[in-house]
């Protein structure tokens, strides 16, 4: 008994026609109705009715088809293991971070993968989290940390690392230096400094800020130098309440805004072996932290 014998006799009795069977398989129709007659042969009876216009199942047919497909199924999904094998062999992942993240978990994270998969190809880029949310949409990213503001980003699903208030850092020259909080109207009566547009903490700025726009006196595109400038007694900071370090750390109110870090990757569409495997580590590494 041959595997294309099985797949011949399937198709013909899903059919009901040995020519559309020969059309699906890609075979002429007389080597498909020689190997059913060799399979039929082999099992010592008829397993398909020939005698009306339309090709129908024999009772000894009608109990054969279905281990014929389960057959058939066993060995595409032999066949799928094989290649998902062979995928995280010789695989690549694409991945993004936001740029200057100095949280230790995406690193962490392909380190451990790493040492699963070493035949993995690992790339990794950096990028403003708008940027690497069109990269994931897109499919040219496999997985990225990203920063947000708000809900997770629609079309991706998310794995939140950290979920934290913005507040107006400040050095000790700064009239804000005895205060423990300021509203969102006082934060716009001064001139800030801030990461670009297009991050994480930014978005959750010019959300709080509503319609309104924040006076930007200083941007620099990593955290490092928009802490350097505020040391320097140039202004209010906004960052991420873990950021402030040694400055003294102004809680904002009324909103009070929130940046969000995650690790995010397209929720629908194709993904190989090896994302796959990435994106599972991904989501046990958070669940068990």
């Amino acid at each position: 008994m041959e595997l294309r014998q099985l797949e011949y006799f399937v198709a013909v009795a899903e059919e009901g026609s040995f020519t559309r069977a020969a059309e699906r398989v890609h075979v002429a129709q007389p080597g498909v109705s020689a190997q059913v007659r060799r399979l039929e042969r082999e099992l010592g009876h008829d397993l398909l009715d020939r005698s009306g216009r339309a090709v129908t199942l024999t009772d000894v047919g009608a109990a054969v088809l279905p281990w014929a497909r389960a057959a058939l199924g066993s060995v595409e999904s032999a066949r799928r293991t094989v290649e998902e094998m062979a995928g995280l062999v010789r695989g690549a992942v694409r991945v993004g971070m936001v740029v200057s993240c100095g949280i230790p978990d995406l690193p962490e994270l392909l380190s451990a993968f790493h040492s699963s998969f070493p035949g993995v190809e690992i790339t990794l880029t950096e990028a403003n989290s708008d940027s690497l949310l069109s990269s994931l949409v897109d499919g040219q990213l496999d997985l990225a940390l990203i920063g947000y503001a708000g809900g997770a980003p629609e079309g991706l699903s998310v794995r939140v690392l950290a979920d934290e208030p913005l507040v107006a850092a400040v050095a000790e020259s700064d009239p804000w230096c005895g205060r423990e909080s300021v509203t969102v109207d006082e934060l716009l009566e001064r001139g800030l400094i801030s990461l670009p547009p297009g991050t994480g903490l930014r978005g959750a700025l010019d959300e709080a800020c509503g319609s309104r726009r924040p006076r930007i006196a200083f941007e620099a595109s990593a955290p490092p130098m928009v802490i350097t400038l505020a040391r320097r007694g140039l202004g209010p900071a906004v960052l991420a309440s873990s950021m402030a370090g040694d400055l003294h750390a102004v809680r904002i109110t009324d909103p009070v805004p929130h940046s969000t870090l995650a690790f995010a990757w397209r929720a629908e569409g194709p993904r190989s072996p090896a994302a796959r495997a990435l994106i599972a580590l991904a989501e046990n590494r958070v669940t068990a932290g």
